[in-house]
C-alpha cells in the first residue's frame, strides 16, 4: 500500500516545494506540486518534510551507557533507550561514537566497550532499533594498548567510521595547558599536584605512542575499507597529515585556518550543532557559525544534544547570508550520507530510501512531529 503526504513544504536538494510526496515499498515514488485528493493522504498542515537526519558523531550513546561516574548501565538497555531518543529527534541513520583507548578516572573498561558494540549489532539484527545504527570508533592514539582493543572492535561489521584523536595537552583541542587544565582538573577534581603528574604522564605517552598508533589505526581502517576522520585539527601541518592519510572528514577543526585548508583539500568539515545553536564552542575553540559564514562548513553533528541538528539548520538559514534551507538541511542529510558511502538516502528524491521527518518550524524550538524510516513510522 502506498503512503501519501500532502499539504507539505517538501525540502528537496535545491528547493522547497509546496505539494505532495508518495512512497511505496520503503522508497520515494513521486514528488509533485499541489495537494492530493486521496482520502487517506497524510495532511501535513503546511509543515515541512525533509530527509531523515544522518548523524556521524553522537556522544549521546555514551551518556546512556555511563549515566554517572562509575555507573554502567546494561548495554542492551542503554542502546535501545538511546535509539528511541535519537529517532524522536529525526535521526534515522546514526554512527554511534565510542571512545577507544582511555579507561582513566573510572571510565568504561575495554570489556564494556566490546559489550556496547556487540549490543548495537545484536539489537539491530533482531529488529529492535528504530534508526539504522553503525559504529564510529574514536581512537585515542596516545594510549599504549590502543591497537589491542581496536583490533577486536573492528571485527564488528557495523564499524564504518574511524577517527584519529590526540587529546594531549598543548595541542589541537587543548592548544594551551590552561585550557586543558580548565577541562580536566575541573571535571575530575584533581589537586594541582595530581594535575601536574597527569600532564607529565600524558605528554610522555604521546611521545612514545601517538605516531606509531596513528599509523596502525590508519592502516587498519584502509585494510577494511573504513572511512577515516581526523579530529581537532588546528594547524596546516595537522591538515597535511590528514590529507596524506586519505581522511574523508575533518571533525571539529579548532581554527578557521585548519577548516579552510581541509575544505579546500576536499575534506568535509564537520562541526557541532550545539556550537551553532549556542553561537560558540563549549571549550572556547572556534565558532561553527564563523565557519559557515566563511563557506567552509560541510557537515553538522549533534555531538552531545540529539535535538540540536534540526535547530542548528534553522539557525544557519536564519542567520548566515547565502545559506538556504535546503543547503542547511543537506549538512545533516545528503553530505554526511555521501561521505560514508550511503548513497541510497539523505535526499527527498524519486527512488531514494523513504527516511522522512515531518517538522513544525516553531520560533526558537523547532518540533519534530513524526519520523519514518524506509516508509515505516518510527516516531
Amino acid at each position: 500500500m502506498n503512503t501519501v503526504f500532502t499539504n507539505a513544504k517538501i525540502i528537496t536538494a535545491d528547493a522547497v516545494i509546496e505539494g505532495s510526496l508518495e512512497i511505496r515499498d520503503g522508497k520515494i515514488l513521486e514528488i509533485s506540486t499541489g495537494n492530493s485528493s486521496l482520502p487517506n493522504a497524510i495532511d501535513c498542515e503546511g509543515h515541512y518534510l525533509c530527509p531523515g537526519f544522518v548523524e556521524l558523531h553522537t556522544d549521546n550513546v555514551e551518556r546512556h551507557l555511563n549515566p554517572r561516574p562509575n555507573s554502567f548501565w546494561p548495554a542492551r538497555s542503554a542502546i535501545i533507550n538511546h535509539d528511541r531518543e535519537i529517532a524522536g529527534a529525526g535521526i534515522t541513520t546514526v554512527f554511534n561514537a565510542l571512545y577507544v583507548g582511555d579507561t582513566m578516572f573510572g571510565g568504561r573498561s575495554h570489556e564494556h566497550m566490546k559489550d556496547a558494540c556487540d549490543a548495537v549489532a545484536a539489537a539491530k539484527a533482531e529488529g529492535h532499533l528504530k534508526a539504522d545504527h553503525f559504529l564510529h570508533l574514536r581512537c585515542e592514539v596516545s594510549v599504549e594498548n590502543l591497537m589491542d582493543h581496536l583490533s577486536i572492535l573492528l571485527e564488528n561489521d557495523l564499524a564504518k567510521l574511524v577517527s584519529v584523536m590526540d587529546h594531549t595537552p598543548g595541542q589541537r583541542q587543548f592548544v594551551t595547558i590552561d585550557s586543558f587544565k580548565s577541562y580536566y582538573q575541573t571535571k575530575y577534581k584533581m589537586s594541582d599536584a595530581e594535575f601536574s603528574e597527569f600532564v607529565d604522564v600524558q605528554m610522555s605517552a604521546q611521545v612514545k605512542y601517538s605516531e606509531p598508533n596513528r599509523r596502525a589505526v590508519v592502516n587498519a581502517a584502509r585494510d577494511r575499507g573504513i572511512q577515516l576522520a581526523s579530529h581537532d585539527d588546528a594547524t596546516i601541518a595537522h591538515v597535511d597529515e590528514a590529507i596524506a592519510d586519505d581522511v574523508a572528514i575533518a571533525e571539529f577543526p579548532t581554527t578557521l585556518e585548519a577548516a579552510h585548508a581541509s575544505h579546500k583539500a576536499g575534506l568535509a568539515v564537520m562541526m557541532g550543532a550545539p556550537n551553532i545553536v549556542r553561537g560558540k564552542s563549549h571549550n572556547g575553540n572556534a565558532s561553527a557559525r564563523d565557519f559557515a559564514e566563511a563557506g567552509v562548513l560541510d557537515i553538522i553533528s549533534s555531538d552531545y544534544v540529539p535535538a540540536s541538528l534540526l535547530h542548528a539548520c534553522l539557525v544557519l538559514e536564519e542567520n548566515i547570508e547565502g545559506i538556504s534551507l535546503p543547503q542547511a538541511i543537506s549538512m545533516v542529510t545528503s553530505v554526511p550520507a555521501r561521505k560514508v558511502g550511503l548513497n541510497d538516502r539523505g535526499v527527498l528524491a524519486v527512488g531514494k530510501q523513504a527516511d522522512i521527518v515531518l517538522f513544525n518550524r516553531q520560533k526558537n524550538a523547532p518540533i519534530v512531529q513524526q519520523v519514518w524510516r524506509k516508509g515505516e513510522r518510527v516516531a
